[in-house]
């Protein structure tokens, strides 16, 4: 009697233990399948990797700031800036393949004598002249370390001292550019006003409610002030339309200009500078060094310009947008045709989706 009852009981014993691992099991099952899920999520979805790499990078930039008692969006402008000039070079580029995008050339980082381009040895590094640090502590200079080139680049812009006025003059000597220096403030003030990194959206230039049209007139011929070709698209608009700025940036210029009348120049961060021309006014208050947003009102449809100030009146209504780009030593016209049909298209698109369903 009593091996059966001890029988019985080693029998519900196992089944409780059998029954409690497949229950771990499940849930551990479960628990690594959302977590799969989500993964894959983020894999399959760019915006979502996009934002998970501007959060780790401004996270990076923030602890190194610490350190180099630099402010961040002083780090990002230096680095978006850098990314910049990427774009801007041919396709083939080298990309980065880190959270950070600054670019020493090997002879740069390693010494232009040293008998190893890829050497990694600060002492040796130094001993042949070149600028390469040590900036995470692992003993080595690598320029494919983030906290290295970070620690490199403030090695540079620092070499006279830590306040601003040093670290202008610092990022001139690295660069031995004027227009750096400013695109690098600009970004800067950018980031400094909107205290975050993923700020590439984009907004179609007039209300998409508003009655206007245009085509593609970049390139065609322009008599007035000799003969020049048109660096822009013509949309057309009744007078008064809002004139909407297309992206993030900084105000760079306001005022009069003979041939584009009262226009605005807006500088974005991949440093392409948005050109608003013929408007009838200015948005109130808005000045040179404003940080500006997509869809924000910067002036309105005119028709001023070719002539002295307050000329207007000589073609019909419209805004010439323009658009150009940055390469670090000059700066050049594209079409802006294929941009605006794209922001149009996302725009209506978001209209839809935040539309009421009936």
């Amino acid at each position: 009697m009593v091996n059966k009852v001890s029988l019985w009981m080693k029998i519900a014993y196992a089944v409780l233990f059998l029954f409690t691992l497949l229950s771990v099991l499940e849930m551990t099952r479960s628990d690594f399948g959302l977590g799969q899920n989500q993964r894959l999520f983020a894999a399959e979805n760019p915006e979502v990797q996009k934002k998970n790499i501007f959060a780790e990078r401004k996270d990076l930039l923030e602890e190194f700031a610490l350190v180099s008692k630099i402010p961040w969006y002083e780090l990002a402008a230096i680095d978006q800036y850098e990314r910049s000039l990427i774009s801007a070079k041919k396709k083939g580029t080298a990309q980065p393949q880190g959270l950070i995008a600054i670019q020493i050339p090997e002879a740069v980082w390693a010494g232009p004598l040293n008998p190893d381009q890829a050497d990694t040895n600060p002492m040796s590094i130094a001993w042949f002249g070149g600028i390469g640090k040590d900036g995470s502590g692992d003993g080595k200079a690598d320029r494919s370390n983030d906290l290295d080139l970070l620690q490199t680049m403030v090695s540079k812009i620092t070499k006279s001292g830590n306040r601003d006025t040093d670290r202008q003059i610092g990022l001139w000597a690295y660069y031995q550019n004027t227009r750096s220096v400013q695109r690098i403030k600009q970004f800067s003030e950018i980031y400094k006003n909107l205290e975050k990194l993923d700020l590439f959206e984009h907004a179609f230039p007039l209300p998409l409610s508003a009655d206007y049209s245009y085509r593609s007139t970049w390139g065609a011929k322009r008599g007035w002030g000799g003969f020049r070709t048109h660096e822009g698209t013509d949309l057309f608009a009744r007078y008064g339309v809002p004139v909407r700025s297309t992206c993030y940036g900084i105000v760079e210029l306001i005022g009069w200009n003979n041939f584009g009348g009262w226009r605005v120049g807006i500088r974005d961060l991949t440093n392409t500078y948005h050109y608003y021309a013929h408007l009838s006014g200015f948005a109130k208050n808005l000045k040179q060094g404003d940080i500006v947003k997509p869809g924000q009102t910067v002036g309105w449809v005119g028709s001023s310009g070719y002539g002295k100030p307050g000329t207007s009146g000589k073609f019909p209504p419209h805004l010439h947008y323009g658009l150009y780009r940055d390469t670090g030593l000059n700066e050049w016209s594209f079409n802006p045709y294929p941009y605006l049909k794209n922001w149009e298209r996302e725009e209506q698109k978001n209209r839809t989706k935040s539309a009421p369903s009936a």
